[in-house]
């Protein structure tokens, strides 16, 4: 039975206990086998259950993982923002230098990674959004540029990724997007896009500072550009104008 419908993988659950995941496009497979790397490692040293997965088949790829239980947050409250902090705080300061030994590229492909992006965003996105709201949103661009790519992070960290059960978190999903990068990027919905209480505990848990929580606003405002661009790719103008609707209304956000 397929239940996902992730942008770079469908997934399925088997016999009502394993998630199997393929990948959707064919550079996506990379990311599937890196996460088979990975993650053995990476899972015991998190204070929460994540997937860890195995290659079942290799032509067409299948990777299987036990279904961590739970369902995605809806009413994420103060424990369980001090489970997500403490959950990220463990994450960020696992060594950056052993993650690559199992497969996490360096930090210098986040950063080409990075410039690619920024670079789409300006000849596809910036186009679209109205002059007067130009420069606050090249703005952005101009400031992630330079955001350091020195921790493990998630790379997708939303409601979505956050599971809960018996009324607390029991683990996060969805390590496709695990990479060298900004720890400020898994902060961002938890800081500036989740209910106070909520985002106070991750900040009181994980020990926030005034520049991640900077650093982290500008990666909130830049996640509705990749709903535009994904719009583009799949060819539906419904996807792009929720993408924009969302970047102009996280324009308005500043820091404070």
């Amino acid at each position: 039975m397929e239940f996902c419908e992730g942008w770079d993988s469908f997934a399925a659950l088997v016999d009502g206990c394993w998630v199997e995941r393929r990948p959707r496009r064919p550079e996506v497979a990379d990311q599937l086998r890196r996460e088979t790397r990975l993650m053995p490692w990476l899972a015991p040293l998190l204070p929460l259950q994540v997937p860890i997965p195995w290659v079942v088949r290799e032509t067409p790829l299948v990777v299987r993982h036990a279904l961590v239980p739970g369902q995605a947050i809806v009413s994420p409250d103060v424990e369980h923002g001090l489970a997500i902090g403490n959950f990220l705080r463990a994450l960020h300061d696992t060594p950056a230098t052993v993650a690559a030994r199992h497969g996490l590229p360096p930090s210098a492909e986040t950063r080409c990674s990075r410039v690619a992006t920024i670079s789409r965003f300006r000849a596809d996105v910036v186009p679209l959004i109205p002059v007067p709201q130009r420069g606050s949103a090249l703005a952005i661009l101009d400031a992630v540029r330079e955001f350091p790519a020195d921790a493990v992070v998630h790379g997708d960290l939303g409601p979505e990724h956050v599971l809960v059960d018996g009324g607390r978190v029991s683990g996060v999903i969805d390590f496709g997007d695990v990479h060298l990068g900004d720890a400020a990027n898994d902060l961002a919905w938890p800081l500036h896009g989740a209910p106070t209480d909520f985002a106070d505990a991750v900040a009181a848990a994980y020990g926030v500072t005034d520049d991640l929580r900077r650093r982290a606003l500008v990666w909130h405002q830049l996640g509705p550009w990749h709903e535009v661009t994904h719009g583009f790719d799949i060819g539906d103008p419904a996807v792009l104008q929720s993408g924009l609707t969302g970047l102009l209304e996280r324009l308005k956000r500043t820091a404070g």
